[in-house]
């Protein structure tokens, strides 16, 4: 792999990516997007933006399950340049349909 490439993975393989998630999306979203991507890749019914097989839906959940993972994660998702709101599944409001905002401190 070239070093751009190495570069880029970061973002364009970002879990939250690849389950059209924003970096908002609770823990309950995660598993019930999913379950669902899951469901239509078995159908052969997925079209994403992003190309994904059932092993990278399922990677992308394992990794959003590790809390310091998922904060690494949630990072590159928001830094700049990281991709528009659409390339995360975004609604026009710039936030997938099924996230709720979390709060910044617990």
């Amino acid at each position: 792999m070239s070093r751009l490439s190495d570069a880029v993975e970061p973002v364009t393989r970002n879990p939250l990516r690849v389950l059209g998630l924003s970096p908002a999306a609770t823990q309950r979203d995660v598993e019930r997007e999913g379950g669902r991507l899951l469901a239509l890749i078995a159908a052969g019914l997925d079209a994403p933006p992003v190309p994904r097989t059932a092993d990278d839906v399922r990677a992308a959940m394992a990794e959003l399950r590790d809390p310091s993972r998922r904060a690494m994660h949630e990072l590159f998702a928001l830094s700049p340049g990281a991709g528009s709101a659409a390339a995360f599944g975004a609604s026009s409001d710039g936030w997938h349909a099924g996230a709720r905002p979390r709060p910044l401190h617990p």
